[in-house]
């Protein structure tokens, strides 16, 4: 039937193309929310370095390196109220006010993108801990967060290795107080609240960090 084959020589073609050009467009689109998140990030690199590099004197870790979909919650957590929402709190609550000039999903992307063009940070050791009590304790965190700590995000767990010894401590001092964890819409903060209070002093604390930081060496 010539006018049924008239029909598909115009339309096909015309398909075809569009599905290249969305292919094309791809990769750039993914280098521009990258670009639109440097300028963002400009804020953030006050605290946390212009490399992701993390500064303790201001109780910024580093998060170059960290998972996006891990970044992506935790400044969503911050901007929306369910992290550093504790008066005693004060590295969250200032890290919350930073974040409110991220108003939108998109934004956060973009910022998150742009990290994730940084060379991952490499964590030095700070704590004096006990690797040897530690591994053992570290048998149930290995159960979300993995064997080697790489993470696991079926289980929103995120890697370990990567994140700054001090900075763990302190986040399961957060999650044993109820600093962290304890609003009904924090989810995975619920989940790990009371694994941290299995830890029954801050030496159980950083025996466990000090096994994890075996894990990267």
């Amino acid at each position: 039937m010539p006018e049924i084959e008239a029909i598909d020589t115009m339309i096909f073609p015309g398909v075809f193309l569009a599905v290249v050009g969305l292919l094309i467009v791809a990769t750039p689109a993914s280098a521009q929310n990258a670009d639109h998140g440097a300028q963002d990030y400009k804020l953030c690199a006050s605290c946390h370095g212009f490399r992701g590099e993390g500064n303790q004197l201001v109780s910024a870790p580093a998060i170059a390196g960290l998972e996006s979909w891990y970044l992506e919650r935790q400044l969503r957590n911050f901007r929306d109220g369910i992290r550093g929402h504790a008066d005693d709190d004060q590295p969250g609550k200032t890290m919350a006010q930073m974040t409110r000039g991220l108003e939108s999903d998109t934004k956060i992307a973009d910022v998150v993108a742009y990290i994730g063009t940084l060379p991952d940070a490499n964590p030095k050791r700070t704590l004096d801990g006990d690797e040897a009590r530690g591994s053992p304790a570290y048998a149930a965190c290995a159960a979300c967060h993995g064997a080697n700590a790489a993470g696991n995000e079926a289980l929103n767990a995120p890697g370990l290795i990567v994140i700054d010894d001090w900075y763990q401590l302190a986040q399961l001092k957060k999650f044993h107080g109820g600093q962290r964890g304890a609003l009904a819409a924090d989810i995975y903060g619920q989940q790990m609240a009371p694994m941290a209070k299995v830890l029954p002093d801050e030496q159980a604390m950083k025996d466990v960090i000090a096994y994890i930081r075996t894990l990267q060496e």
